[in-house]
Formats: structure tokens, C-alpha cells, sequence
């Protein structure tokens, strides 16, 4: 698969503003983002770029702030390159080492994951990831049945197991991410992960324990009454990938509707995770 890669240059006054202009791209098909000390980069698959759609987009943001972009297509062939040499391993709360299978292992963290490196989204270095970890670690998994949605990598699916946990079923509408998350499960020794390629018509019928989903404001909601049906009476349910403001307080009142009390939530920039209980 052949893929687009957008520099953009930016000026701003506030941080937050890139990264709405981030969120948006998301919500267009655009799966890999590098922030960069003047900017960033995005990349989408060529089969998804739609140009008049991103013309769209970019003029809400113009007003906004300053920001010019310049468009190169990356043939697959150096699509692996590409994005090996944009991963580096992160540390998380000093528990969690994640790395690629290039890296040097680091025994010293309770918890190692392995990501090989491909074009799925959840390597851990969004902030919407990384305070998904954060919230695992908080809680007990523990003997749960686990339900992963908007899986990516197979980061939170993988981290759910290594946290004890009994079974979990990851979901992931990409092909990609479906892929990923059998393949990184299997380099992590990770047997009880259950990969399933779709959406919320993909959701088992059954009952979880808990449910985590990375994924953004507009599916979540979407999403929310499969969600409530799905997770047990006491259970416990972890949604991230939008904004404190207004998105927040838009998520709390959706999951409302479906006996999903908001708890507490993360913050860092602007993104939030936040744990709900029904």
C-alpha cells in the first residue's frame, strides 16, 4: 500500500491548536502523525486521501492559525523505513517499557511490550495511549474478560493480558490493525488475545468486565449503546482519543444514557482518558 505523507508547518499560539488540527486529520483517514519542533507529520493510506475533503477541513483551521503543508507520495517499498526510523521506545510511569523488535530490551520495567512497527495506530506515544497504559496499571485486570475496541497495534489488548488478565477480544475495523494485533500478541508470548476484524457489529455477544477504547469522540458516541449492553453491571470501561473541552463533558452525558457513570479522567496537552463504571 502506497501512502501520503503532509508536512505541515505551523504557527501558533497555543499548543492545543495543532493538536485539534491533529484530531481532525484523524477523523479523515489519517492514521500516523510525527510532531516535530515546527510542526508535524501526517500520513494516510493512498486509497483514502480524498484532496477536496482535506480542502475542506484545512479552511476551518485557516482562521485559526498560521500553517502551510507540502504533500509526497511514499511507495510501500519504503513505507517499513519510513516508519522504523520514526519509532523510538518509550518508558511509562517507570513500569512499562515499550519497544520495537529492533530495540534493546530493558529487564529492569516490570512490563515489557513489543511493537513491530507498521503502519497501525497505538505504539504508545500519543498521548491517548500512553494515559490508556496509565490507567491500566491504576486498576485491576486481574481474572477480567477484556474487550479492546479500536485495538490498533494490540498495545492496550497486550498490556490487559500481561496485567493478568483472563481472555480479551480486540477489535479493529483496519485490516491493518487486525494483522498487527495477531502478529504483536504472538511476539509478546501473549496466547488468550481473541483478534476480530470490524466495528461495533463485530462485538461479541457476550458480557465484559471491562472495556477499553481508544479510538475518538464521534465513534465512542456511536458506539456507546453497544458498549453499555456489552459490559457487566460493576464494570469498568476506559475512553480516550478526544479533548477535555468540549468532548469531555459530551462523552460523561452520552454514556449517561447507557448507565455509565464518568469516575475520573487523565489530562496531558489536551487529550483525556477517562475511566467510566456502570
Amino acid at each position: 500500500m502506497n501512502y501520503y505523507e503532509l508536512l505541515f508547518t505551523t504557527i501558533t499560539t497555543e499548543d492545543y491548536q495543532q493538536d485539534l488540527l491533529i484530531n481532525a486529520l484523524g477523523e479523515i483517514g489519517f492514521d500516523t502523525f510525527e510532531e516535530l519542533d515546527f510542526g508535524f507529520k501526517a500520513y494516510i493510506p493512498a486509497t483514502d486521501f480524498d484532496k477536496g475533503k482535506l480542502d475542506e477541513l484545512l479552511a476551518e483551521y485557516q482562521e485559526m492559525f498560521s500553517f502551510s503543508y507540502e504533500i509526497t507520495l511514499i511507495p510501500q517499498k519504503n513505507w517499513n523505513e519510513v516508519w522504523e526510523s520514526n519509532f523510538e521506545p518509550i518508558e511509562i510511569g517507570n513500569k512499562i517499557f515499550v519497544r520495537a523488535t529492533f530495540h534493546q530490551p530493558k529487564p529492569e520495567f516490570e512490563y515489557e511490550i513489543v511493537i513491530d512497527p507498521k503502519m497501525a495506530f497505538g505504539t504508545g506515544h500519543h498521548q491517548t495511549t500512553s494515559m490508556m497504559l496509565q490507567l491500566m496499571l491504576e486498576n485491576n485486570f486481574a481474572a477480567k474478560k477484556v474487550l479492546d475496541m479500536g485495538c490498533g497495534t494490540g498495545i492496550l489488548a497486550i498490556m490487559a493480558s500481561k496485567l493478568g488478565a483472563l481472555s480479551i477480544t480486540a477489535i479493529d475495523y483496519d485490516p491493518v490493525c487486525y494483522d498487527s494485533t495477531i502478529e504483536n500478541a504472538q511476539l509478546n508470548h501473549i496466547d488468550n488475545i481473541t483478534a476480530l476484524c470490524g466495528s461495533k457489529e463485530a462485538i461479541p455477544n457476550e458480557q465484559f468486565d471491562v472495556i477499553l477504547a481508544n479510538i475518538n469522540r464521534n465513534i465512542l458516541l456511536d458506539q456507546m449503546q453497544r458498549y453499555g449492553e456489552a459490559l457487566k453491571p460493576g464494570g469498568e470501561i476506559y475512553f480516550s482519543g478526544f479533548y477535555e473541552t468540549p468532548d469531555l463533558d459530551i462523552i460523561a452525558a452520552g454514556a449517561a444514557k447507557f448507565g455509565l457513570k464518568y469516575i475520573s479522567h487523565k489530562k496531558d496537552k489536551e487529550w483525556v482518558a477517562a475511566k467510566f463504571i456502570k
